[in-house]
């Protein structure tokens, strides 16, 4: 087991007492970087996923050009409907396909449980292999989509603005809708295991789409199996993470969930969130990405706003309140991770 050269992160999760904020953000393997599209030229999305020598190249690739303290597996999060049994096509400017979406009890036989060691071996060996190729350099963080976020891209077949399908379900078929989370929420404990035996140091549930719902169907369908998979998730000190996006009305639930840390998007206001559950859960965010696309002075004013309503202490992990954006300069990332390290220490002085 190699010790870590930069253990930040892992501290600040802990809320144990760091010398700075550390700062990763998400989707920062990816697009915005010029050397990831060179990869991206030769491959296409998913081969780029299920081969891991690729996966590894480009997880590392904001490690050594941006400087975060922290990589995220390269993966994405329909790596487990597909391991279920539903092959799903990555389409330029769509996004992910499933050609043939859940709709019905029938269509849900097709749905299998999984074995991640068997029907996602790429997804572990990329962990492995990113591991031994990080030596120690940051901490490596695994992943996974909450299982209602999940659901609404089984249901939907692809991205939707009014997610009609998945609310025509919940609404007149609720006992299928259960049903099928309760098997997804078994298939993402049993994969976020398997990455942490794997060798991840930490793990994040994405509930991208946690924030469409209701606060009581939130609760029903997506909060109950949030609970599930972090009760089940098998870990010794691996530091867990949920990132619930728009879910405002649920930061209680979410920070009684079990999990180490709550992540939060930007419309939220980290310093009162810090206030109600601070002494529960670490906070991780919450710049607006689009600051982003600002000059260098502005994104600082930004940075600093965040670092200052957070105020003093441990607890907190610097990132954006969701993933960056793909037209985003790499230099003002880069501008955004050094304000960070550089003006967060005088918060961690004792």
């Amino acid at each position: 087991m190699v010790d870590l050269q930069n253990d930040l992160f892992l501290r600040a999760c802990k809320r144990l007492p760091v010398e700075r904020t550390p700062i990763w953000v998400m989707r920062q393997a990816g697009r915005y970087l010029p050397e990831y599209r060179a990869v991206r030229q030769q491959f296409d999305f998913i081969t780029m996923c299920k081969t891991p020598e690729l996966a590894t190249e480009v997880t590392l690739q904001p490690i050594d050009i941006i400087g975060v303290d922290a990589a995220i597996i390269f993966s994405d999060i329909l790596v487990i409907p597909e391991a279920m049994g539903m092959p799903f096509e990555m389409h330029e400017g769509r996004g992910p396909v499933f050609p043939s979406p859940i709709r019905n009890e029938a269509d849900a036989k097709i749905l299998k449980d999984i074995d991640p060691a068997d029907d996602l071996k790429y997804v572990l060996d990329a962990v492995s292999l990113t591991k031994s190729e990080l030596n120690g350099r940051v901490p490596l963080i695994g992943f996974s989509g909450s299982p209602w976020t999940l659901l609404t891209y089984m249901v939907e077949g692809q991205g939707s603005k009014t997610f009609s399908a998945v609310k025509k379900m919940i609404y007149s078929n609720p006992k299928l809708a259960h049903s099928i989370l309760n098997k997804i929420a078994d298939a993402v404990s049993a994969y976020l295991s398997a990455k942490i035996e794997a060798g991840v140091n930490a793990v994040q549930i994405f509930d991208t789409w946690g924030g469409i719902l209701s606060k009581d169907d939130f609760e029903s369908f997506s909060m109950q199996y949030i609970s599930k998979v972090i009760s089940q998730v098998k870990r010794k000190d691996e530091p867990l993470i949920v990132f619930a996006k728009g879910v405002h009305f649920s930061l209680d639930q979410l920070a009684d969930s079990g999990a180490d840390v709550l992540g939060l998007d930007w419309t939220m206001d980290i310093g009162q969130v810090r206030k109600k559950f601070g002494d529960k859960v670490a906070l991780q965010g919450n710049l607006d990405p689009t600051v982003l696309y600002a000059d260098h002075e502005k994104i600082k004013q930004e940075a600093v706003k965040i670092l200052n309503a957070f105020g003093n202490g441990s607890g907190h992990i610097f990132n954006l309140g969701h993933g960056i954006l793909p037209d985003v300069p790499p230099e003002n990332l880069k501008a955004l991770v050094n304000v960070v390290k550089e003006e967060s220490v005088v918060y961690h002085t004792a």
